[in-house]
Formats: structure tokens, sequence, C-alpha cells
């Protein structure tokens, strides 16, 4: 059995750019750290549910940064198919050759590119599949990181997907091989499956059958709202050597008031409320803006205008 890894709470754990990934930090909480272990123990992905802005996506990022595995992810859209996940077919590249080249087009195998759970399973068969035409990015690494140490895998939005895509996927990864055509081989997966983080903003009803598999986890705002979105504004700020200079506690609790306040009122009409995404914006302008507290403080309403109100004027009426 391999070991399960022991994620730290209430420490920022630093997280390198990656990808189109910017550069961030990332502090677990106990339930989180819970939730993640008893789904991957139960070899199980983990739904994790929660209005946007609770840190959802980046806990697969950060779980794979402190165990040293190799994060992949994949945003999920209406035409995203289960096929999509295994692989990509370029059939107009193939035409194209066929049309433009004296000798023609290649063997189909040549255009097929590898989707995210090919990588998650069998990185090196994906990566010696990619390397004749380069298609697509690889996925960036860990240091040292070797095949053995696992994967996390990030399905973001699944709730925007056609709903047979929920089902189909959680097949695939019981089956934990596949087959790709035109190779006539399967993919398996290794002695380690890949820890598979799901997040959905509830934007479409996930079938039963989907919800079954799934070990679930909610995420919420603290119910002591203020001194979590100062702690949080002053980790960020703080891995900035420029910014920690202009973090201002007093200032970022007034701005925490301001986010409090929308949030209530944009609750009481049933429009989207600004959240952590939306403070942490508001902060970083603060503190790029404004070298002094005074200075922070005569932008801070003019600059949560624009971070804070997201709702068009006529829904609030």
């Amino acid at each position: 059995m391999t070991d399960i890894p022991d994620y730290p709470v209430g420490t920022p754990i630093p997280l390198p750019a990656c990808g189109t990934w910017p550069e961030s930090v990332h502090v677990f909480d106990a339930k989180t750290v819970a939730a993640l272990r008893a789904a991957e123990a139960a070899g199980r992905p983990l739904l994790m549910r929660g209005e946007p802005g609770t840190g959802k996506s980046q806990t697969a990022r950060a779980a794979a940064a402190w165990a040293k595995r190799l994060f992949l992810s994949v945003v999920i859209d209406g035409r995203t198919e289960a096929q999509d996940l295994l692989w990509r077919y370029d059939a107009v590249a193939r035409l194209s050759d066929a049309q433009l080249q004296a000798h023609g087009a290649r063997d189909a195998y040549h255009y097929l590119s590898p989707g995210p759970l090919w990588w998650a399973y069998h990185w090196e068969g994906a990566h010696k599949q990619w390397e004749p035409r380069k298609q697509g990015e690889v996925p960036e690494a860990p240091p040292d990181w070797q095949e053995q140490q696992g994967t996390v895998l990030l399905m973001d939005e699944i709730d925007k997907a056609d709903p047979d895509l929920p089902n189909a996927f959680l097949e695939l990864l019981a089956n934990r091989a596949f087959t790709v055509p035109y190779l006539g081989q399967k993919v398996v997966s290794g002695a380690r499956a890949p820890l598979v983080v799901i997040t959905t903003n509830e934007e479409r009803e996930l079938p039963n059958a989907f919800l079954r598999r799934c070990m679930v986890l909610t995420l919420s705002l603290p119910a002591d709202l203020k001194p979590w979105l100062v702690r949080m504004a002053t980790i960020h700020l703080e891995r900035q050597e420029a910014l920690k200079p202009r973090i201002f506690p007093e200032l970022l609790g007034k701005a925490a008031d301001l986010l409090i306040a929308e949030r209530t009122e944009l609750e009481r009409e049933q429009v989207y409320a600004p959240g952590l995404a939306e403070y942490l914006d508001l902060a970083h302008a603060l503190a790029r803006l404004g070298k002094t507290e005074k200075q922070q403080e005569n932008l801070l309403q003019e600059v949560a205008g624009f971070a804070l109100r997201k709702s068009a004027p006529d829904k609030l009426r």
C-alpha cells in the first residue's frame, strides 16, 4: 500500500508558477486534509462543492505541490467529451498533410495526442506519443519527479459538462486502463492511481450515480469571515517583498468590512456575491497603488467598486 500524504494544517504552502497557473500560496484546513486523505484511501475522486473563491481548484494544485506529485488539470465545458480526457485525434492535420504533401498523410497514430488521463496513467508512454509532433504542452513536472511518485488530476467545473460525461469519466477511472485506437495497445495505470479532485460550482445537478462514486467535500467561507480574510490577504501580500511594507491590517479590515456588507446585500438579492478571490484582488490593487495607509484608504471605495461589485445594476433592482 502506498503512503498517503499527511498535508499540513494552517501552514502556507508556496505554489510556484506552473503552466498557465500563476505563482500563489495555499493554506489547508483540517477538514480539507481529512477529505483528501479519505478520498485517496478509498480510491475515489474527491468532489469539491462550494461557491467560487473558496479554493476548490487550488486545493488540487496544493496537494500536488506538497506531495511533490505531477499536477494535471483540465477545465470542463459543454463540448468536452470523455474521449478528450484520453486522447485527441487531429483529423484536420491529417487531411491537410494528405492534400499538401507529396508523400501524403502519415499513419493515423501520428495524429494522436495524449490527454490528461493518458499523462496521469502512463507518463512515459504519453511522452513517447507526444514527442514526434509535440502537439500540445507537456505537463510541467516537479524537479526530480519520478512516475512512481504519482499524479494529481484536477477536473475543474464538472457541472458545465454534458450530463453523460461525469458517469463516463468515473467508468474510465474505475477501469484504470483504456485502449488507444490506431495504436492497438492499452494504457494501464501504474501501481499508484492518480488522486482525482473534481470541482463544481453547482450550476447543474450532477447524476446520483456519479455522486455515489465520489467522496464529497463542501467548502464554505468561515462564519468569522473578517479575520480570515485579513489573514489570507496578509499571507498573499507577504510573498512579494515590494508589497510587505504596504500591508496595513486596519486597512485590510476595512476592505473586509466592505466585502461582507456587499455579500450581505447581494445574497439578499440572490445574485452573485464576491468572495475570497475578489477580496484578494482588492488587497493587491490597493497595495500596488498606494504606498501609505492613507493613500490606500483614499483609494479603497473606488477600487472596491471595481473589485467587489460584479452584478449588473439592473439585477439589483
